[in-house]
């Protein structure tokens, strides 16, 4: 493995450490605690110390020219997809990791959920880590016996360039909405983020897009083979009807002048651009799709994207949505098949884009019979400011605070009549909250499991 850290706390006698500087910290400060821990060489921009040293002018120019020079040779012949999006990059990805592993491929999947492939699955702190932990993964499956990676691309990473050396086989572009505006200031400067994927494109270069999204046009690179999904006749794979039930999705599509029906275990018309770019993305590596539509009943969502637990008549759905987007998807896929009443818990988080909490709680009390308004990870902000911030975009009267975000979960269940939907949006898989700068075990999943299991 890497022998080159950039994390003192993981240096190991014998390593090299490297001091890197960012917006938060300077690995100058640490080089100490990395000599301390066995460090036998020192690479930084200043300084002299009591083991071998060398300066160099940037030193994350050369953490990542050293990556790639010594590391990519060693994976560069495995297959590489990458995914890029505001929403739907989780549960694209992970479909397409299913799909190769019961196709008979052995593909590693790095994103939002983990780290995973075989019998393995990793935690990430990052849906892209940065460039030493990614190259460091990719040398761990490829030595696992993987073939290929499939791998969310966040626009953090473009912009900060953690995915430094490596080009792609196949991309692809589920949607851009709302956020991260804390980080990129505008939507032109997050698009832009994005786009960089589409750059570093290799061999084939499959480039799968969301036709219908109004941003599409600037993913649409002359020098990628470019297949378009979307509901107009001009798209290269066209979704004719959609038929949709609290259990599963049913499919229609013409490719090539051939029609095709399929069913999925999934619900919401996001999920369908979700599914059919995971379809095409496997097709482009040369399956067949009638084989790859035969496996469609067997595939999962990941954990937190729309997940769906049943108590008495109801429904209760866990999903991570916590974009404008997102939450206005979800909850719009709840009322296409709802009975009953849909009530909704949501909450924004702290230190992020102040500016999308308006508007998600405006979206959330607009397709809503009833919403609580709760804490999510408020991190260092005062929850009150969050809240005011959120209730400056709502109108009605039909909802509630909780701050405590566990009395929230349960107050919803509560309120649960005949037939009615639960929404619990903002968290989906993650089992933490974040208060202050404590990480605390949180996970909806457990605090409505306790709360309904003697029901």
């Amino acid at each position: 493995m890497i022998n080159l850290k950039t994390d003192s706390r993981k240096v190991k006698p014998g390593d090299t450490f490297i001091a890197i500087r960012n917006v938060t910290r300077d690995g100058h400060d640490y080089i100490k605690n990395a000599i301390e821990n066995g460090a036998s060489k020192i690479i930084c921009e200043e300084g002299n110390f009591s083991v071998e040293t060398e300066l160099v002018p940037d030193t994350r120019q050369y953490l990542n020219e050293y990556l790639y020079t010594h590391y990519y040779p060693k994976i560069e012949d495995m297959t590489f997809i990458g995914v890029t999006g505001t929403n739907g990059k989780t549960t694209t990805c992970f479909l397409v990791y299913q799909m190769l592993q019961k196709l008979g491929k052995t593909p590693a999947y790095i994103g939002t959920i983990g780290f995973y492939y075989k019998d393995t699955k990793k935690v990430l702190n990052n849906t892209t880590p940065d460039v030493d932990l990614l190259y460091e993964m990719l040398l761990e499956a490829k030595e696992a016996g993987c073939d290929s990676i499939v791998m969310e691309v966040s626009s953090h990473a473009l912009d900060k360039n953690r995915i430094y050396g490596l080009t792609f086989d196949e991309v692809a572009f589920t949607n851009l909405t709302q956020d991260h505006l804390d980080y990129h200031k505008t939507m032109e400067n997050y698009c832009n983020a994005k786009k960089k994927l589409f750059l570093k494109t290799r061999n084939q270069k499959v480039a799968i897009l969301n036709g219908d999204d109004p941003y599409v046009k600037e993913f649409l690179l002359k020098e990628n083979n470019n297949l378009l999904i979307g509901i107009h006749p001009t798209n290269s794979i066209v979704i004719n009807d959609l038929t949709f039930s609290h259990n599963d999705t049913k499919i229609q599509f013409t490719y090539q002048e051939k029609n095709y029906e399929t069913s999925i275990k999934m619900v919401g018309r996001y999920n369908v651009y979700n599914y059919l770019t995971a379809v095409f993305l496997v097709h482009k590596m040369g399956f067949s799709l009638e084989n790859i539509l035969s496996l469609s009943n067997v595939l999962e969502a990941p954990s937190g994207r729309m997940e769906k637990l049943t108590y008495k008549t109801n429904s209760i759905f866990i999903d991570y949505a916590h974009t404008p987007d997102a939450v206005e998807n979800v909850l719009k896929s709840a009322l296409e098949y709802k009975k009953g009443r849909i009530i909704t818990i949501i909450g924004c988080g702290g230190d992020r884009d102040r500016t999308k909490r308006p508007i998600m709680g405006h979206i959330a009390e607009e397709n809503s019979d009833y919403v609580i308004f709760t804490n999510d990870n408020p991190r260092t902000e005062a929850e009150t400011q969050i809240m005011e911030d959120i209730l400056s975009g709502v109108k009605k009267e039909n909802h509630e605070i909780l701050y405590n975000r566990k009395e929230a979960i349960q107050k919803g269940i509560s309120l649960l009549q005949e037939n009615d939907i639960l929404m619990i949006l903002g968290k989906g898989h993650e089992d933490y909250q974040i208060i202050g700068t404590e990480k605390q075990h949180f996970s909806d999943k457990e605090i409505v499991l306790e709360s309904i299991k003697d029901c």
